[in-house]
């Protein structure tokens, strides 16, 4: 070709209708990092047996293999979902006997559709859609789209399980997606992990006595047993049996051995010394895993107290831990690279930095929460939580499209209830969903009350269902139901974001310095949550004190420089009832524009 000239690749382009599976290794970057030379050899024989025993009969063609993944194609559908299930198969293989955290494990996409064939790839819209459709499939899975699943047969190729309308990054439409297993006479496809998987687990060894007097060596054993009972009403820990952690009680064992025997993320251990009446716990918390001892301090109270179980000491002890636990998991998220990440990483750092009113916080919610779903797409309370993502996206004013938040939550929620109709995280944030977003005020309380049913300890469910009823004037209900909401949560990561609503409740009750209080605990604790202010200068301007409300108004602005009344008004669900007029007009009187 002349200088100058072009060639005209278009009048080249050969199109053709294929099936397209491509294939991708789960967290590849840190297998390489642990076991570089057996991971590369495994990944090496995986290519040659898919090459050389899978497709050599001419039936697909391997397009391109890479470091961590490769791409297939076929003229035929069956052929491609075959060779998908050959290839998990031969993976399982390679995994036995090896440790699970070397395990190598495939994410697999099938889709078929016009692409551009040439003879070092394959280009086009179907390309990208198995790569999407990839990255829904969990770990050993297979995620086929709508026009794959209706070319082969179910119970004969394979097992399939309609996954729904699934919302694929960068694809602007929901697509209809399946997930496949070996056929057989019975279910082969296993539900996602388990929550236990998504929750860090803290063994709490009875702390050991330094007193001279036998008569204390009991109280390790039941300072053990009160944290323990107390940090297990958290729904954010799993936590070991004080049965199972007695047998360490008087070892100086190592944090191997101990998670050895308990597989534990976390241990809390320590010392005590009795003097007279009063007793000194020292007190150490560790990460079993890099060793890292996360803090030791000292707590000190009244034998009496700790015997009558009033003492404050352990209240300290939980609560501090259980504040350590959250603040540890977002450094982890913020310091580390994500598919290093474990799961319970990804859900804590996403919850907490989910509810910290700050754009980029949120944003880092929305991208943790998400490679959770890569890893985790049937698991019902990775799937609700995201779906509140998305309601807090609208929520704060921070959604580019609002009605497409609305039908990704909706999707969210109708996969969690999919995969586990009684998961009552997911029918209370569906609740959420029908109160903030779609106005269905009855569905609502339908769901609220469902969650409820399902699990009567559900702290968000009362919460969501007390502000329910907050917003249909209904006050003595919204502050029993958030009443409840704080008992049952009282060491929550969202605890700003519960006694913000709770003052809310008051407001409709008519308790309007209680309402203050609460708006001040709240504050105290996030000090950048618009909707707590917009509750506190409401309380005063009900109450009279009409300079102290237009002093929170201003802070309220400062936060929200664009917040008026007309958008309240478009946006709370208590537009249309008592309660949402009145605080309109205590919010214009305080100060905010109309």
């Amino acid at each position: 070709m002349l200088s100058g000239e072009s060639y005209d690749f278009t009048r080249h382009i050969r199109r053709s209708n294929r099936v397209v599976l491509i294939a991708d290794v789960v967290e590849s970057v840190r297998l390489i990092e642990a076991d570089e030379e057996g991971v590369v050899s495994r990944w090496l024989t995986l290519v040659r047996h898919v090459e050389t025993d899978l497709i050599s009969q001419g039936n697909g063609r391997l397009v391109n293999a890479l470091g961590d993944g490769f791409m297939l194609e076929f003229n035929d559908a069956r052929e491609a979902v075959s060779a998908a299930l050959a290839i998990q198969h031969f993976s399982r293989r390679q995994n036995f006997g090896l440790p699970p955290d070397l395990h190598l494990l495939l994410r697999i996409g099938i889709e078929v559709g016009d692409v551009i064939l040439q003879t070092q790839d394959v280009f086009g819209h179907s390309v990208n859609l198995a790569a999407r459709l990839a990255g829904l499939a969990g770990p050993c899975e297979i995620v086929i789209s709508a026009q794959v699943q209706c070319q082969i047969t179910s119970g004969l190729d394979a097992d399939i399980e309609d996954l729904g309308d699934c919302y694929l990054k960068h694809v602007r439409n929901p697509v209809r997606a399946f997930r496949i297993g070996p056929p057989g006479p019975r279910p082969t496809i296993e539900p996602g992990f388990s929550l236990e998987n998504l929750l860090p687990t803290i063994a709490i060894i009875p702390f050991t006595s330094r007193c001279m007097d036998s008569r204390h060596d009991l109280l390790g054993e039941i300072l053990a047993e009160e944290i323990i009972r107390k940090v297990s009403g958290s729904p954010e820990l799993n936590v070991i049996s004080r049965l199972s952690t007695t047998g360490f009680r008087g070892r100086h064992a190592t944090l191997t051995t101990i998670n050895a025997h308990l597989d534990a993320d976390y241990v809390l251990s320590g010392i005590y010394r009795v003097d007279g009446q009063h007793i000194s716990l020292d007190a150490e918390l560790a990460e079993t895993k890099s060793g890292h001892i996360v803090w030791v301090r000292r707590f000190t109270d009244q034998v009496p107290s700790i015997v009558d179980g009033e003492g404050e000491l352990i209240d300290s002890v939980v609560a501090d831990v259980m504040t350590t636990l959250v603040l540890n998991e977002v450094q982890r998220a913020r310091s580390q690279a994500l598919p290093t990440l474990d799961n319970y990483t990804l859900l804590i750092a996403g919850i907490t930095l989910m509810n910290r009113v700050s754009r980029q916080s949120f944003e880092e919610a929305g991208n943790l929460l998400q490679t959770l779903l890569n890893r985790a797409t049937r698991q019902a309370v990775a799937q609700a939580w995201m779906a509140n993502w998305h309601v807090l996206r609208v929520t704060q004013g921070w959604s580019p499209d609002p009605s497409q938040d609305a039908r990704l939550a909706q999707a969210c929620t109708n996969r969690a209830l999919d995969v586990d109709p009684e998961c009552s995280l997911a029918l209370a944030i569906d609740g959420s969903i029908h109160t903030y977003l779609l106005k269905q005020l009855d569905d609502a309380q339908l769901r609220y009350q469902a969650a409820i049913e399902t699990n009567p300890n559900n702290g968000l469910a009362w919460l969501l269902k007390g502000t329910l009823h907050a917003f249909m004037d209904e006050g003595k209900q919204a502050v029993q139901d958030t009443s409840r909401a704080l008992m049952l949560s009282p060491l929550d990561p969202q605890r700003a974001f519960h006694l913000s609503l709770a003052a809310t409740a008051c407001l409709v009750d008519g308790r309007h310095q209680r309402a203050i209080e609460l708006a001040r605990q709240s504050l105290s604790i996030d000090r950048f949550h618009a909707s707590t202010y917009r509750a506190k200068a409401i309380a005063e301007w009900q109450l009279g004190l009409k300079d102290e409300a237009r002093a929170t108004v201003q802070e309220l602005l400062a936060l929200a420089p664009d917040f008026t009344v007309s958008k309240y008004l478009k946006s709370t669900p208590a537009a249309p009832f008592k309660t949402g007029q009145e605080w309109a007009k205590a919010l214009e009187g305080a100060g905010v524009p109309r």
